[in-house]
């Protein structure tokens, strides 16, 4: 007989250093280094025990065919192979088009990021009784299509990670989006499947211009569209009384948090106005309930935003203290950064000593209360509502 396979007790971390020095060219967007600061920061922190960190698989070919076509991944694989696209690929599979650049690593990093979310619900997939939390700072790329990229994403690993996901037995799994941009491949990937229920907190009017609230994929998504300006004030009330009551009426055997820290203030790709303060209060509150949780990176557009937001998230995964002022090690790491949009050219001194934001309080706008209220009605019965959340699964 094999041994049991160990139960997760400490959250874990997924990375790898393809991250490190890659970009997809000088003025993208994602030029910046995002993962690779985040790992520096909590390991300056002292916030990852050696036993916590996992290097992140490769997804093979034939893992991502679960989800993407043939042709797709092979003209993937080509563009990398070659630095170029063919003209009826980029037509087609628009890669190399839409901000969609061939860059050196084109292929072998997304499949890294879904290969570390595949992980990440593979282990997860028994339950103890301590919830199993995985962070997986490289995944969370929500708008891959089946067949081309979109968004800056050439997979979907949120994708993959739930249909593994359900492929290892679970069939009542809530998937979260709190990036600025509607999880728009997500949602779409599992619109005719009950088992996936989807929810989005995103701005309204911004790309890909998906996901009103009145778009609720045959009844198993909610659409959260939010206005500019949108505070900790009001994703608190959306919180309370829209995403926990979801999650409470669903009891999932699992959760899937897409943590883009595109809200967050200071990004230049949105209009909203959230603290970091407010991502790190969502995975709280999700913490204990569902006994699985994976939560992804996703958008972010600013070096310190991002590296700041994501450590704080692995510092609330383990219940850490985050100190007011960091440490001079995690703050030379900050300041090994450069961001060349006008956020940059005068970071105030916070982004280098601080991870914690300031809290952004706000009024509550009428629209938001409507919001949260809207979103209540109508939820349909999860698929198992007689299972009890914390079951384990059989072998």
């Amino acid at each position: 007989m094999h041994p049991p396979k160990p139960l997760v007790t400490r959250p874990l971390l997924i990375g790898s250093e393809i991250y490190r020095g890659s970009t997809y060219g000088p003025k993208h967007p994602l030029a910046i280094p995002r993962v690779s600061t985040m790992l520096d920061l909590v390991r300056a922190m002292g916030w990852v025990a050696p036993e916590q960190y996992l290097d992140s698989p490769r997804a093979t070919p034939v893992d991502l065919l679960r989800f993407h076509t043939p042709d797709y991944i092979a003209a993937l694989m080509a563009a990398e192979a070659t630095q170029q696209v063919d003209p009826a690929h980029k037509a087609r599979h628009r890669i190399g088009a839409d901000g969609n650049p061939v860059y050196r690593e084109v292929f072998s990093r997304p499949a890294t990021g879904a290969g570390g979310v595949m992980r990440a619900a593979e282990l997860t997939r028994d339950a103890g009784p301590a919830p199993s939390i995985v962070h997986v700072p490289g995944g969370g790329t929500h708008h891959g299509q089946p067949d081309r990229a979109s968004g800056f994403c050439y997979l979907n690993d949120a994708v993959l990670g739930l249909l593994r996901w359900l492929d290892l037995g679970l069939d009542n799994i809530l998937y979260l989006d709190i990036d600025a941009h509607h999880g728009d491949g997500v949602e779409q990937a599992f619109a005719e499947d009950p088992r996936v229920f989807t929810v989005s907190v995103h701005e309204a009017g911004r790309w890909p211009n998906t996901g009103p609230a009145e778009n609720r994929a045959g009844g198993h998504a909610r659409n959260l569209p939010v206005p500019e300006g949108f505070n900790d004030s009001e994703m608190d009330v959306l919180l309370r009384h829209a995403i926990l009551p979801i999650l409470r009426q669903r009891r999932p055997q699992a959760v899937m948090l897409q943590c883009g820290a595109d809200a967050i203030a200071e990004d230049p790709l949105s209009r909203l106005a959230l603290s970091n303060g407010a991502h790190r209060t969502v995975a709280q509150a999700l913490m204990g309930v569902a006994p699985r949780l994976i939560v992804l990176g996703g958008g972010g557009y600013n070096p310190w935003s991002v590296a700041r937001c994501w450590a704080g998230v692995w510092a609330t995964l383990n219940r850490l203290p985050i100190p007011p002022r960091i440490p001079p090690a995690a703050e030379a790491v900050l300041r090994s950064l450069s961001f060349h949009r006008a956020a940059g050219r005068n970071p105030p001194d916070h982004w280098f000593t601080t991870i914690a934001d300031a809290p952004r309080p706000g009024p509550v706008r009428p629209e938001i209360w409507a919001l949260a209220a809207r979103t209540l009605e109508g939820l349909p019965e999860p698929p198992l509502a007689s299972l009890a959340a914390g079951a384990m699964l059989g072998p």
